[in-house]
């Protein structure tokens, strides 16, 4: 029987004392489970680096499996159950949203020795699951979480990420013009890194930034060169749509790299799988390839 290390953040949005029990029941058919909840910032980080167990599972949102990636030892795969308001890295993996029936595909996956190799994205370091921003995303990432949290200790969900994203446009009056430079492809207004296809979710809508980037092959840059009142419409196109960025003139594109350098002009907000990392004026994004086995 297999040791599996559950490691749970009771103030994800979608987390309840009833659906960690389901949770549990379900991956005790792969074997033992260890629960532990986390505490406080950077605790699954410790919790995931400490075991010994044979597999990590992490019910919560993405910077709970953010963290436990960071710590994760070598050769340990990890499973994510969905537990936050948006969870993209495990819907990214096709996961069902409701966590038991999340648990009981992990469960089975731990069961048959079933893994997918993966590749994670390292921003200056750290490493991250799907996702990082450079530029007015990563603001409007800082805007949410100055929100704080509620009395329950959960954050706000995608429609506040959402309104703070509208406010930091318009706080430019929805004109941004290059602040950057991308070694080796030009100037831009900000830069996303996806490491998969949809880049986040708004409720049930996929939005597809870089609707190329896949898990197993390295990192995709996509980068507006300016935003204004007449290129946003067509910008927000071709996220909804997944199609258009690629051969835009007016967009940055690389598919399947391993480094991708930036330069900013004056310090700009830096995110990864929408933890705000501070204010950077150099990044350095790397493709960490089959970095991991995921649980899936």
């Amino acid at each position: 029987m297999s040791r599996v290390l559950l490691i749970a953040n009771p103030f994800a949005s979608r987390v309840t004392e009833e659906r960690l029990r389901a949770v549990e029941a379900a991956l005790a058919r792969a074997g033992s489970v260890e629960k532990r909840l986390t505490e406080r910032r950077g605790h699954a980080t410790e919790l995931a680096a400490a075991t010994e167990a044979d597999a990590v599972v992490v019910f919560g949102g993405d910077g709970a499996l953010n963290e436990a990636l960071n710590g994760l030892a070598p050769g340990v795969p990890i499973g994510a159950i969905p537990g936050g308001g948006t969870s993209v890295f495990a819907r990214a993996l096709g996961l069902p949203r409701d966590p038991a029936a999340a648990a009981e595909r992990i469960a089975d996956a731990i069961t048959a020795g079933r893994t997918r190799r993966i590749t994670l994205g390292r921003v200056d370091g750290r490493r991250f699951a799907f996702a990082a921003g450079l530029g007015f995303d990563a603001a409007a990432v800082r805007r949410v979480d100055a929100h704080g949290r509620a009395q329950d200790g959960r954050r706000p969900g995608d429609l506040t990420f959402a309104y703070e994203l509208v406010r930091e446009l318009g706080a430019a009056r929805f004109k941004l013009e290059p602040a950057l430079e991308v070694h080796g492809h030009g100037r831009a207004t900000a830069v996303f890194v996806a490491n998969c296809d949809p880049y986040t979710y708004a409720g049930a809508i996929p939005l597809h930034v870089a609707p190329e980037a896949r898990f197993e092959l390295g990192l995709d840059l996509v980068a507006p060169v300016r935003i204004s009142p007449r290129t946003l419409p067509r910008l927000l196109g071709y996220v909804v749509r997944g199609k258009g960025q690629q051969a835009a003139a007016d967009v940055l594109y690389a598919h399947d790299v391993d480094r991708i350098e930036i330069a900013c002009d004056r310090p700009l907000p830096l995110q990864a799988d929408g933890e705000d990392l501070g204010d950077v004026e150099h990044v350095v994004v790397e493709a960490e390839r089959g970095a991991i086995d995921v649980l899936a």
